[in-house]
């Protein structure tokens, strides 16, 4: 047996005796990702020049498309990034492009590096103040790391893009983000299970 199985030992103090508890060092690190899966939906947390915005990532609709979204943010993929998009209705983030202000006519154009692969469209979930969407060129299946916050409803959007979240935390600070404002990181908070 490995050592590795010993990692994390617990103490519980019942009567004044100690009982050891030994659990899988898989159970103490898992893989990336993992954590997530055990623990329900995560929360994705942008810091922007303007604030903290919130988003609870919403897994048991879009679990690829999360998923795809969540690996981006463990590579610091976002760090630094600009919102390309800033209208009346929406803002948006997650082209690479956008690190350099000299080709500010191109932020938002470029062919994601990577797509999810499949679209993870919801019936139930539509396109109210608040959620979160992946941001496409016409086919969602080629949805990749830009998406989309909602400012205000937009009933012409459902059925045709992948819904991932909805702010939770933030949706002033949405309100105030200005076309090519810095999200100057993103990072995951994971759910504790209760």
């Amino acid at each position: 047996m490995k050592r590795q199985f010993f990692a994390m030992m617990a103490f519980v103090v019942v009567a004044g005796s100690a009982l050891v508890l030994a659990l899988p060092a898989s159970a103490v690190r898992p893989e990336p990702g993992r954590l997530i899966q055990l623990a329900g939906n995560p929360t994705l947390v942008l810091d922007t020049a303007k604030g903290v915005i919130e988003i609870e990532l919403l897994r048991g609709d879009a679990p690829k498309s999360v998923d795809f979204i969540v690996a981006l943010v463990e590579k610091n993929f976002y760090r630094g990034l600009r919102f390309h998009r800033a209208e009346r209705g929406l803002v948006q983030v997650g082209d690479s492009a956008s690190r350099d202000v000299s080709k500010k006519e191109w932020w938002g154009r470029s062919a994601p590096t990577s797509t999810i692969g499949v679209a993870e469209i919801s019936r139930k979930l539509i396109h109210v103040r608040g959620m979160v969407g992946l941001a496409h060129t016409g086919n969602p299946q080629l949805a990749g790391s830009q998406f989309y916050i909602m400012k205000e409803a937009s009933p012409s959007l459902n059925g045709k893009y992948t819904i991932i979240g909805r702010v939770r935390v933030g949706m002033p600070v949405v309100d105030t983000v200005k076309f090519a404002d810095v999200l100057k990181q993103a990072t995951i908070k994971v759910a504790v299970p209760k």
